[in-house]
């Protein structure tokens, strides 16, 4: 293949990951140039290989077995901010660390990232799942989303209301999973440096919800999430063995209210939403009024399982029910207490959970709950 860049073979995929997971991967690419992610795309489709799109690795399970076929490792980096009345765009490269690039905007005085200081991962994946947390979410400032046409290798720009964005989901994840390739991604932030505090954790953990405006604020607030992060051991730290996960392994399910009724029966004290805990208009969820959503960590606590629990190699994290830790395990071992989890708090609980992070085959995604 011509290019900036040359094709590796056999390229073991658990450093790759944040979870250290995954055997070898037949071909292997880092991509500098949307030109060199159009060129690999070509290659792969010329030899007829499974192709599969790798940021951070922080949403990632490969099997044990490897993959067979082409890893294509977005290593793109670029970041213009473009200042527009009381907003700001910025249009960061997909390659772009994402908590680097919410470091930039808060030293900025831009405000719309800084509750979601200290996720691993890269800019590309956080259209795909809606990256969210303590209150907010991508969605709330995304303006459009830059692709390349899996197919035809051309280039897109897809606007917000057309991203289909949901909780912890989006047409990038769901029907057009295998269709495009996310490039780069605007976001547009308000010059005004108003933290957003509307997540009661984070609220309890400023101590004082009027926390003023400026980048001293944004920051203030981005070292209170930090330290909620590290105490449920959900920001990547060597020096942390417990960090060394997917982060949440499963999103919070939704239950009809009749489902709620039911469960409150036996279990009075049981905790749910009504709507989406950072509703906004690109995301609002068509349960909302006829279904309440359920902690996923309050469902497998319930079911039985305790914090610090382990199966061979992979653990619950002591830290947070919701993270399962590698331990020195693999990846069989790993969904074998996935499912085993949710097996029981359907069991239990009569309640789905679904996994968050994606596993991938040898020849690409593995269906999963």
């Amino acid at each position: 293949m011509s290019g900036s860049f040359a094709v590796e073979s056999s390229v073991t995929l658990a450093p790759y990951t944040t979870i250290g997971l995954g055997g070898v991967a037949a071909q292997f690419v880092r991509c500098t140039t949307i030109q060199d992610i159009q060129t690999a795309l070509g290659h792969a489709r010329t030899e007829g290989l499974p192709v599969h799109i790798l940021g951070g690795g922080s949403n990632t399970v490969f099997a044990d077995e490897g993959f067979a076929g082409l890893v294509i490792r977005i290593d793109t980096r670029d970041v213009e901010c473009i200042p527009e009345q009381d907003t700001t765009v910025v249009i960061a490269a997909a390659g772009e660390p994402w908590d680097e690039l919410v470091v930039q905007t808060i030293e900025r005085g831009l405000a719309g990232l800084e509750c979601l200081s200290g996720i691993p991962g890269l800019v590309g994946a956080t259209p795909m799942q809606n990256v969210g947390a303590y209150g907010q979410e991508v969605a709330q400032a995304i303006e459009w989303v830059e692709v390349i046409d899996r197919e035809s290798g051309q280039l897109e720009k897809i606007k917000k209301d057309d991203c289909g964005f949901g909780y912890r989901t989006s047409r990038f994840k769901q029907q057009d999973a295998q269709r495009y390739v996310v490039v780069s991604v605007a976001y547009r932030l308000k010059n005004d440096a108003v933290p957003h505090l509307q997540y009661p954790q984070l609220q309890a953990a400023l101590e004082d919800r009027s926390v003023g405006v400026g980048v001293e604020a944004l920051q203030r607030v981005r070292e209170a999430v930090l330290t909620l992060r590290r105490g449920k051991s959900m920001v990547v730290d060597a020096a942390d063995p417990h960090s060394r996960s997917c982060g949440s392994f499963f999103t919070n399910p939704v239950i009809p209210k009749a489902a709620l009724a039911t469960l409150q029966q036996q279990y009075p004290e049981a905790p749910f939403f009504e709507a989406e805990e950072s509703a906004h208009s690109t995301a609002q969820a068509s349960w909302i009024g006829t279904h309440v959503k359920i902690p996923a960590a309050w469902c497998i606590e319930h079911a039985g399982f305790s914090k610090g629990e382990k199966r061979d190699g992979i653990g619950i994290s002591p830290n947070h029910p919701l993270a399962l830790v590698n331990y020195g395990g693999t990846t069989v071992q790993l969904l074998a207490f996935a499912a085993e989890i949710q097996q029981r708090v359907k069991d239990v609980l009569g309640i789905e959970l679904q996994q968050e992070p994606i596993t991938i085959g040898e020849r690409g995604p593995v269906s999963q709950k």
